[in-house]
């Protein structure tokens, strides 16, 4: 048998969200999501209340990404886990944060099997002004205009609307208001 790939281990994954989350209609499964605005694309993202990331290491990929995926996921998930093959288990143990959780993969006669091999915890550093990059433009003016402040921002750039909501909003509120609207896109790469 040859290596597996991220599109196997991808699929398990998926799977195995799909079936944990069968009729949560609080749930959002996305695929590829981009944080940052395209800085680094997560492989899996579960939105539900919170945000949880999901970065998958097969055998046939490097960590090279890893450290600064590490740095651009830590600014938005409230969760993150790794899903990694046993050749880079150790490795990975030694370069993620402790808050990060670990999925093993295995084969076992065809099959791919996850396993938790560390249980992650609640990420206490998420960044509002990196959070709420995950808002297209035109749902941070909604924001804004909903919490009536939107007077001379109508035209401003994106980064100007962000700093706004950041200095007028909570984080708890900006991971609320995200969470909410990342749920509300409409045919946006998810799985269902």
């Amino acid at each position: 048998m040859g290596k597996l790939k991220d599109i196997d281990i991808r699929e398990a994954l998926i799977s195995e969200l799909l079936s944990r989350h069968f009729n949560d209609q609080d749930t959002k499964i996305v695929n590829e999501m981009g944080v940052l605005h395209g800085q680094s694309r997560v492989d899996v993202a579960v939105i539900n209340g919170i945000l949880h990331g999901y970065e998958i290491k097969s055998e046939s990929d490097t960590l090279i990404r890893l450290p600064s995926q590490i740095q651009d996921y830590s600014q938005v998930f409230d969760r993150m886990t790794i899903v990694v093959q046993r050749n880079y288990l150790d490795q990975v143990r030694s370069i993620i944060p402790k808050w990060w959780g670990i999925i093993l993969v295995t084969r076992y006669a065809g099959d791919i099997k996850l396993r938790e091999v560390r249980k992650g915890r609640i990420n206490n550093s998420v960044n509002p002004y990196s959070l709420s990059h995950l808002l297209w433009r035109n749902e941070a003016l909604e924001i804004l205009k909903e919490k009536g402040l939107q007077k001379g921002y109508l035209s401003k750039p994106r980064h100007d609307l962000y700093k706004k909501i950041c200095s007028s909003i909570t984080l708890e509120e900006i991971k609320l208001i995200v969470n909410q609207r990342l749920k509300l896109r409409e045919n946006w790469k998810v799985h269902s």
